[in-house]
């Protein structure tokens, strides 16, 4: 396959699609099972993006392992490839999976499998600026946090002791970012889907 950027990498990050442990913000609008669904809905819109032009590789990076059948399947159905996240929380894991993947590609980025507002051209757009000599990519979103992030080099401190799941991450990252005297871009703001009324700004 050739790829419009050869020398970059897309990381997913997905949990496996168990009752109670994914979207547990939806319920108890929705029940665990429904919540489940949505969980699966939302991945295979994200990786349907991903793989709808060739951009580059795809890594789906599983939770807790790679060998749940829900990650098997999509590997059947999409051209990507698994790997299995590694670390004690969200921030080594990424980290992690940042550090891997620039041993063997230039440029990655990674986002989460539940914004449905983020587009070919935005991931195109993140790509290129890195192409362009940005340090780091971020895609802020409307919650505080960010939807979407990108390296040229790992960068273990915007990952460490980091208030995941704040309103606080954005700015944090920012002000990590400026100390390390790193080159942000910044693409629009998103929105992902964490709570009942976010699931239904999606259905609509």
């Amino acid at each position: 396959m050739t790829y419009q950027f050869p020398d970059s990498v897309l990381l997913i990050f997905c949990k496996a699609p168990i009752a109670s442990q994914v979207k547990t913000r939806l319920q108890p609008a929705l029940s665990a099972r429904q919540a489940v669904d949505a969980h699966i809905a939302l991945t295979r819109m994200t990786i349907a993006r991903a793989c709808q032009t060739p951009l580059c590789p795809v890594i789906l990076c599983c939770a807790p392992d790679s060998d749940q059948p829900f990650f098997q399947q999509c590997a059947d159905e999409f051209p990507l490839t698994l790997a299995t996240q590694h670390g004690d929380d969200l921030g080594a894991r990424m980290h992690n999976a940042f550090s891997k993947a620039l041993s063997h590609y230039r440029y990655a980025v990674l986002t989460g499998c539940d914004c449905p507002s983020l587009t070919v051209d935005d991931l195109r757009q993140a790509f290129s600026a890195l192409q362009n000599g940005k340090d780091a990519i971020v895609a802020p979103a409307e919650d505080g946090g960010y939807v979407l992030i990108g390296l040229n080099a790992p960068q273990a401190d915007l990952f460490q002791d980091m208030p995941w799941s704040t309103d606080s991450v954005m700015t944090e990252t920012r002000r990590r970012a400026a100390s390390a005297g790193l080159n942000l871009h910044e693409l629009s703001t998103q929105w992902d889907v964490d709570t009942i009324a976010d699931w239904k700004r999606y259905l609509s």
